[in-house]
């Protein structure tokens, strides 16, 4: 089983549709230096499956010899699909960032069935790590990403990729081009400053500028690709990659675009963007591509647009029955289901139990890359996780947090995966009330982490002017620090939890026992199915034997 935090996190499904359905799986954001508070440009990424397991991996620098090869390994199933030759140099990355503070995150599409399988060597998750070990900007690694899938071949199905670095940020979309044809045919736009953007599993590129290269980059056959299936005959400035390679329907809005819109309406409320955008009435309405904020983001805002279950909207889901009588705001898979010969879905909502990691990446190109270098770490669910500070510049992970501590079959309190996903199964049972000590002790810990914040970058910024080794000792010694003291922490309180919330009832620090009443909506519900059965005083009817 493969185990790598870069694994593809979502199963295709291939059907005879027009487009093949998605285990619907990631979601990224990015803002802008100019949308946010203190000139950062922020990646966001939640990395959702099932099967997944998280961890935080870190590859150090590295120098090679001439000739060298390097493997290719197919993030999905671990099968080697072939080599390429390596560099002499290549960057230190932790995570999904470089020591340069160059960070990309991507999201799955499906797309056109013809399109599926895929043909050729690197997949996305190859194609993602290649970039960080060997390019410094979004730009570089843009140029690298698709000069790679056109020279090897593209095995993935479609990938919005999230590629930012301290000064810009860009959005690129890329599908293969189905077996038989080598390479892939993508488009990459550059925000505007002052924006954000999100992906959540389809396509938003729309029609783009064919005369822009300072802010749109695209393959050559993009369009004639196209034209050449017979898939397009308008004209050219007309043309939408997400219309003709990953067209829109019910699914692409309800399970999709509701998770951008989640994002969109917070950050620019003044824009009016309702529900009807995303709730499937009508599928002639569009999210634009990107928003400009109501105003200028912080980390703690941006971490908040990602915690997220429709709060307060038409698909809020801890208002219906399935919400259960403490209110609970997930739904378990599969997310498809079938009753009556009817077909339904659950909300695909932001935060979800299937996530395995997330994190909140800063980008400053004020501070020295080591320093300015950001990764705000966290373990499943993003609602109720604790981002941990990670700098680019450490030279190790927390061992709790680290590749080979355990994995997805097998449960270990050495963890911070498992010790995370306990807590939050306690909250998943008894939502309503947990949730109130799991956002006390989460928000204890990330505000001191930003209490902090100041001082240690000060510290590590005097200490990088005299030697930047020191600095990046003393930001490896303060993340582990952090990364264990968070581990410890979590665990001590799953055991507070489970004192506390022990055979369903509620224990008061005192000792004393009590009973909360579950939501109205639940007993209501109990009376509905079991009409005056359980009536105090009512004498049922007895059933002759």
């Amino acid at each position: 089983m493969i185990r790598d935090i870069s694994a593809l996190f979502s199963a295709v499904l291939l059907t005879a549709t027009l487009v093949s359905p998605l285990a619907h799986a990631c979601s990224s954001m990015m803002v802008t230096r100019g949308a946010t508070m203190d000139g950062s440009t922020m990646v966001t990424y939640n990395a959702d499956a099932q099967f997944l397991y998280g961890e935080l991996r870190y590859t150090p620098a590295d120098r090679h010899m001439a000739g060298i090869q390097r493997k290719v390994i197919d993030w999905e199933t671990g099968e080697l699909l072939g080599r390429i030759p390596e560099v002499p140099a290549t960057y230190a990355v932790v995570g999904n960032m470089n020591e340069r503070q160059l960070t990309i995150a991507e999201s799955s599409f499906t797309a056109r069935k013809e399109l599926t399988p895929p043909s050729g060597m690197l997949d996305y998750g190859s194609l993602i790590f290649i970039a960080l070990e060997r390019t410094k900007t979004a730009r570089e690694a843009i140029l690298l990403m698709t000069r790679l899938a056109a020279e090897h071949g593209y095995s993935s199905y479609g990938e919005s990729f999230s590629i930012a670095d301290p000064n810009e940020a860009w959005l690129m979309e890329m599908i293969g081009k189905g077996v038989g044809n080598k390479g892939a045919v993508w488009v990459a736009r550059r925000l505007p400053e002052g924006t954000l953007t999100a992906s959540a599993n389809h396509a938003r590129i729309t029609q783009f500028p064919l005369n822009d290269p300072d802010n749109t980059l695209y393959s050559p056959d993009v369009i004639s690709f196209a034209r050449e299936k017979g898939w397009y005959s308008g004209a050219d400035k007309d043309f939408s990659f997400a219309d003709v390679y990953n067209p829109f329907d019910f699914d692409a809005y309800r399970l999709t675009e509701s998770r951008v819109w989640s994002i969109f309406r917070r950050a620019a409320p003044s824009l009016g963007l309702g529900p009807e955008y995303v709730d499937g009435s009508t599928l002639d309405k569009r999210l634009p591509l990107w928003v400009k904020p109501d105003r200028k983001l912080s980390a703690q805002d941006v971490m908040a647009l990602i915690r997220d279950h429709f709060e307060d909207t038409p698909f809020d889901m801890s208002k219906d029955i399935g919400a259960g009588p403490y209110g609970l705001p997930y739904r378990w898979r599969p997310l498809w289901w079938d009753i009556d010969g009817k077909k339904y879905f659950n909300e695909r909502a932001l935060s979800t139990q299937q996530t395995a990691f997330s994190f909140v990446a800063q980008m400053r190109g004020w501070l020295p890359d080591a320093v300015g270098g950001l990764l705000w770490f966290g373990f499943d669910d993003t609602a109720l996780t604790v981002y941990t500070p990670m700098y680019v510049g450490i030279r190790k992970v927390p061992k709790n947090f680290a590749e080979g501590v355990a994995d997805r079959g097998r449960f270990s309190w050495d963890s911070s995966f498992w010790v995370f996903n306990w807590v939050s199964s306690q909250a998943y049972a008894r939502w309503s009330d947990v949730v109130v000590d799991v956002q006390k002790e989460k928000n204890a810990l990330e505000g001191g982490f930003f209490a902090s914040q100041a001082e240690v970058e000060k510290t590590a910024v005097e200490k990088y002017k005299q030697n930047p080794e020191a600095a990046r000792n003393y930001l490896t010694e303060y993340s582990v620090r952090q990364g264990d003291k968070v581990h410890a922490h979590w665990r001590k309180f799953g055991e507070e939890l489970f004192v506390k919330y022990l055979d369903g009832n509620v224990r008061e620090d005192t000792g004393k026992i009590n009973f909360p009443r579950p939501r109205e909506a639940w007993y209501r519900a109990i009376v509905r199915d079991t009409g005056r059965r359980l009536e105090r005083g009512v004498q049922p009817a007895v059933t002759p034997p």
